[in-house]
Order: structure tokens, then sequence, then C-alpha cells
């Protein structure tokens, strides 16, 4: 029986060192500097980012929000996708290159890897050998070390949504709950299996994004190429022989850009799906061409009009900024500034006006008409405010209860209020009237809020 399938070729990807290679490494330390320290920062007396889902209040450094602000959520993942259209129509998969989770992982997951078996070649011979004290100590430690760099991520992921040094001392006491246990867990074996084992399966089979990749592509992207009118053909010789005379190009087939390449494709048979643009070829190709003495740039990020033309890297980038680009940078700047003035202009205060379905209109002492409702008063502030609440609308109409209470900081508070008008005042049905609740402070806040009055017949 024939398989139709051709069984998976492990890839052991060789160590590069480079300017990309350098760049690559600076955005993941970055990264995880951020995402590893960013839940132990305080502000005001607590987590400077906190989603505190139980409560459904959300913390931003000096911003509370709450899920009736799920608006500035979609206008956050508009802005993430219109900005990685417009950097991959600039400058290709530089997201995938230098800053996806799964290739900044994966990268961590390789270098602990090479520290504990040694590098490709080494790390090829281990797996050949027979089984033996030696090889299973360097697996059982590469795996500790996985598990545990992968639990400690977990750990982090979950301080996001419960407050980090509650939940350490938690898990000092091995007193952590269900639902935090099973995310940890989760979380780190996401973890320890996409970026140890499944790695460049992920961005060939599993991601979308390389699917529809070439929707944002033209000829005038950014994108690691190799130039086969240099190149081609490519060949072996000695460093003191000329290609020229042997009838060769630049290339000297030592297979390298292809060792290097985290999902083992060749770039010198051009822009395949699988290539996440992380310029490790270029940077190993540059290396072999100062030892061989040839120009640099054999493989480089070029556009296909600037190989087909022989451009200059200036004249490729007066193309940077053509139609397509425009329109997104455009659209993306509109959203941006429409997001960051909504936040700005955003009343910490929300209230929300029910009337009292328990209690319907009557009539009180001296004839007057009372309705009562029921106001939802939310600080989003965190400190403690006090509101005044006056009403408007009709003639006569008055506040029959307290109209000011204080609201604890983040809190949501539910305040019943009567609302009278003299019997005259109106006509039988209904008839909308005005709330108008203010704070008192350095930075009063004011709300209106309508409602409707109703006289019984």
């Amino acid at each position: 029986m024939v398989s139709l399938y051709a069984s998976r070729q492990k890839i052991y990807p060789r160590s590069v060192s480079g300017f990309f290679s350098r760049w690559r490494w600076l955005i993941v330390w970055l990264t995880q500097l951020v995402f590893y320290g960013l839940p132990w920062l305080q502000w005001n007396a607590r987590q400077a980012v906190l989603f505190d889902l139980e409560a459904r209040r959300f913390y931003l450094f000096g911003l509370v929000l709450y899920p009736q602000d799920f608006i500035y959520l979609t206008g956050l993942l508009v802005i993430s996708a219109l900005s990685l259209f417009l950097f991959t129509a600039v400058a290709g998969r530089l997201w995938c290159g230098f800053a996806c989770p799964q290739t900044v992982y994966t990268e961590i997951f390789l270098w602990i890897e090479k520290k504990v078996e040694g590098d490709r070649s080494a790390r090829q011979r281990l797996d050949k050998a027979d089984l033996s004290a030696a090889k299973f100590g360097k697996k059982a430690l590469k795996h500790a070390l996985w598990v545990a760099f992968a639990l400690w991520t977990g750990f982090t992921f979950v301080g996001y949504f419960t407050p980090i040094r509650e939940l350490g001392a938690l898990t000092l006491a091995l007193s952590l709950g269900p639902w935090q246990t099973f995310w940890v867990l989760f979380y780190g074996f996401a973890t320890y299996g996409n970026a140890g084992f499944l790695r460049e399966q992920v961005c060939k089979y599993m991601c979308p994004y390389a699917r529809f990749q070439s929707a944002m592509f033209d000829k005038d992207t950014m994108i690691v190429t190799y130039d086969a009118q240099r190149g081609e053909p490519r060949g072996a010789r000695s460093k003191k022989a000329d290609p020229k005379a042997l009838g060769l190009g630049t290339c000297v087939d030592c297979t390298l850009c292809v060792q290097v390449c985290p999902t083992g494709i060749d770039i010198r048979k051009g822009l395949q799906y699988e290539c996440i643009g992380c310029a490790a070829c270029v940077d190993v190709c540059d290396e072999v061409m100062d030892k061989v003495g040839y120009p640099r740039g054999l493989i480089r990020f070029s556009t296909q009009n600037g190989m087909a033309n022989g451009w200059n890297r200036n004249q490729m980038l007066r193309r940077a900024l053509r139609p397509r680009v425009l329109v997104y940078g455009g659209i993306l700047l509109a959203i941006t500034v429409a997001v960051g003035v909504s936040l700005f202009l955003r009343t910490p205060l929300k209230v929300d006006v029910i009337r009292d379905r328990g209690a319907l209109a009557r009539m009180v002492e001296q004839g007057r008409i009372e309705n009562v409702f029921r106001l939802q008063i939310m600080n989003a502030t965190e400190t403690t405010q006090r509101y005044a609440v006056s009403v408007s609308g009709l003639p006569g109409i008055t506040m029959a209860s307290e109209t000011t209470f204080e609201v604890l900081p983040t809190e949501v508070r539910s305040v019943a209020v009567r609302v009278q008008i003299p019997p005259d005042a109106a006509t039988t049905g209904s008839h909308p009237i005005q709330f108008d609740i203010r704070s008192s402070g350095e930075s009063p806040q004011h709300v209106a809020e309508k409602a409707v009055f109703l006289v019984p017949r």
C-alpha cells in the first residue's frame, strides 16, 4: 500500500547570528519583559493591569473599564488587525518573523534546547544515538526546563485575571482554585506543546494568517528574496576560484540558508507561504558571502518589482506609499484617533434609570402624583464620589426622597428615588423627564438620563 502523504521530517534549525537575529532577540526580550513584568506593577495600591472577570472590572493603569465599555475592545481589535494589514503590505510577515508568540517562544525553547543538547549537528547525533544514561539525562533536563518555563508562562497568564501576588501566595500554599489550576496547566501545556513540539507546524498548517497573507502582498511588498540572476547557476568552488570563469553564479550551494530556516524551506525556490520573514537566511548568507569575499545581499529584503527592474533601496522605498498602504494607514489613523479621543472624553460615571415596576404611579398627600425610579449609579473612578440627583421636565416636579448619594470606588450602587408633581401639572399619560446626576470634587462629572413619568387617570 502506497501512502499519499509524506511523513514529517524533524527540523533542526542551526543557530545564526547577524543583524536580523539581534533584532529578533531584542524583540523577544522586550515582549517577554512586558508579558512577565506587567502583572507585578502596582498602581493606586492595586495591580496596574488586571482583568477581574469575577467583579466585571478591567483595570489598565489609571483606567477602569466595565463590560459596558466593550466597544473599546472592539476598537483595539480593529486597530490590531489594520496594523497587521499595514505592516504586511509594506514589509511582508514581519509580525510572524519577529513578534508572534509562536516565534518568540520557539526561539526561547530552541535556546534552551541548544544549551542542553548542543547545536544542530549535536542534536541530530543525539536523536540518532541509542538510549543511554547521558542521552536520557539531557532529554530529561531539557523537558524539565521546558515544563518549568511553560508553567511560569501559564502562571503569568492567569496573573492577568487573578491578582498575581495573591495567586503566588495560593500557589506556594498549594491551594489554587480549580479554575486557576486548569488555566495555569492549560496555557502551560499549550506553550510546551506549541513551542517544544509543533513549532513550524503551527505556522504551516494551523495559523490562518499564512493562508490569506497573499491577499495583502503585491509586487512592491518587501519580502525575503533570493537574487537568482546573481546567484545562478549555483555550485561549490574554491575560495580563490573565479566564478565567471567556471560559469557559476554567486551562490556556493552551502545549503546553510535551508539549515537555519525554522520552517525548513529553501528560499532559493522563490516566495513560499511557509516563509515567515524571519530573515535568518539573510544573516547566514551574508556571513557566507563575507567568508568567500563576495558582496552581501544574495538573499535580502527586496520587492518583486525591485528584483525584476534592478532597483536600489531608495527606489523601492519610494514605492512604499502606494494606494493600498495609504488606505490602510488612513483608516488605521482615523480609528486610532477616534478611540483615543473617546477614551479621553469618557465620563467615569454611568447611570441607568429604570422605572420601578413594583410601584405604579400613585396619588400621595395633597393629591400629588408620585412615580418611583431606580437609579443604577456606576462610579468608574478609584475614589469615593458623592453624587447629587435632580429632576426636570414637568412643572413643579421635585424629588421626594434623598437627593445625594455616596458611591464607593468602582462600585455600582442601586438607589430608589421618589419623584412627585402637583396634581394639575400634567395630563393623563406618559411624559418625558430628565434626571441630572452631578458629582462634587476637583473633577466634577455630569450625566443626564431621560425617563418617562406616568400620570394615571
